[in-house]
């Protein structure tokens, strides 16, 4: 998923390059193809540098390499990789390992022990599809995937896409994806499993929460076209639905913003359910509609002894708000740079949270390419609220809790955003 650009869940038109391309958003299962859309697993902040790429290759060239605290001793290592050459019989006729599958295989040993999901070591071909999938030239099914309790889990079905039109819901848990079980599975593995050729069939299979047996649900493969926003008027309460925050996203809230002011009403929604995120620049950007200058959005904390970076609004408000005239509703598909503007928001305290947990992603990522064409995606900082609470893992809570069930969602009842109408309209609404 920060200088330039961040959590990009979506839209990029333009090529990556060895500069920074700082993205903020969770690796998507997706999707999205052609066009400006930008799908597939996503990071919060890439960085693909030919200059600071290491020689990982070499690095077992040698008996003892040196850390910055103590030296590892890898006699261990070598006395292994002898062993396995000398006694180990295959049981199938599958073609013999080579040594670049031993490297590849002990480089992603090594850094899976770092416990993060976020992070891994791609080896070539794994790397090819990963850059493939940045620059969007696919299909899939259309949902952001993340982990969450050491399983794969849906975070969001993008509106309109296989994934959503399936049946799938946010924190659905993928047990299987045609028959492969996902325990123990890298997002970007599921990822890869998952995407596929417009037209052709994945059959993921679900555990969904208060359900008490697994079920299949076969997805058809498309290309997505994922809009942006989308406004209504319900009453006197203008809604504004943020689907992504992609690279046209701040313009296009700046325009439904002007159409909120030619409206007359002074009450808003900002719908932000299923939005996994996006950008960060487009983030901050349309925080500043809301807040004026100067206001901190989101702080980039990397380590103890490295300096928090700060990310401001840059005073383009349009509207001066209070709690009790804008509500944010969140949900558990709520994710990355959607999860630091309502956090944002709430802390600045010109709105009101309304919806159930967000999802908790707030890690940045720098992605490094590596010699033959593999590279290595590292945890490198986290975001922090506003008031410096992480994001990561437990994610928003909010002010009101109001629960939309699977019931809900497939009578097209929506009890959250029915919820934020009475607010604003000054009903008294209590967490359920």
């Amino acid at each position: 998923m920060s200088d330039q650009q961040d959590n990009q869940v979506e839209t990029n038109s333009d090529k990556l390059t060895p500069q920074k391309n700082n993205l903020l958003g969770i690796f998507l299962a997706l999707v999205l193809a052609a066009g400006s859309f930008i799908s597939g697993t996503q990071v919060d902040k890439l960085n693909i540098s030919d200059t600071q790429a290491a020689g990982l290759f070499s690095f077992f060239n040698q008996p003892v390499v040196t850390s910055t605290e103590t030296e590892a001793d890898l006699s261990q290592f070598w006395r292994v990789w002898k062993l396995m050459d000398e006694k180990f019989v295959s049981a199938s006729t599958s073609t013999a390992i080579t040594s670049a599958d031993k490297i590849n295989g002990a480089i992603e040993g090594m850094v899976k022990a770092f416990d993060d999901p976020y992070t891994a070591f791609l080896p070539p071909v794994e790397s090819a599809a990963f850059a493939e999938g940045i620059a969007g030239n696919f299909s899939g099914v259309g949902m952001e995937i993340g982990i969450r309790d050491d399983v794969i889990t849906v975070i969001a079905p993008l509106a309109g896409t296989p994934a959503e039109k399936a049946g799938l819901l946010p924190g659905d848990i993928i047990t299987q994806i045609d028959g492969t079980s996902t325990d123990g599975m890298r997002v970007d593995e599921a990822v890869r499993l998952i995407r596929g050729e417009k037209g052709t069939e994945v059959v993921l299979s679900i555990y969904r929460e208060g359900n008490l047996e697994i079920k299949t649900y076969p997805v058809i493969r498309d290309t997505i076209d994922v809009p942006t926003i989308a406004t209504e008027k319900k009453g006197d309460v203008f809604i504004i639905r943020l689907f992504s925050f992609n690279a046209i996203s701040e313009m296009k809230t700046e325009e439904a913003m002007q159409e909120f002011t030619r409206s007359g009403t002074k009450k808003l929604i900002l719908d932000l359910r299923g939005n996994p995120g996006g950008y960060l620049q487009s983030a901050v950007a349309i925080s500043s509609f809301f807040l004026p200058a100067g206001k901190v959005v989101v702080k980039e904390s990397y380590s103890e002894t490295e300096m928090e970076k700060l990310y401001r609004t840059s005073g383009h408000t349009i509207h001066e708000f209070n709690k009790r005239d804008f509500v944010v509703l969140i949900d558990g598909g709520s994710a990355s740079a959607s999860e630091i503007l309502a956090g944002a928001l709430r802390e600045h305290e010109v709105a009101t949270l309304i919806g159930v947990d967000s999802f908790g992603k707030g890690s940045v990522q720098e992605l490094l390419s590596l010699p033959e064409g593999a590279s290595v995606k590292i945890t490198v900082a986290r975001w922090l609220t506003p008031n410096g609470i992480s994001i990561s893992h437990s994610g928003l809570k909010p002010d009101i809790l109001v629960a939309r069930t699977p019931e809900n969602r497939i009578k097209l009842e929506d009890p959250q955003q029915e919820a934020a109408i009475r607010f604003l309209n000054g009903e008294e609404v209590v967490s359920q």
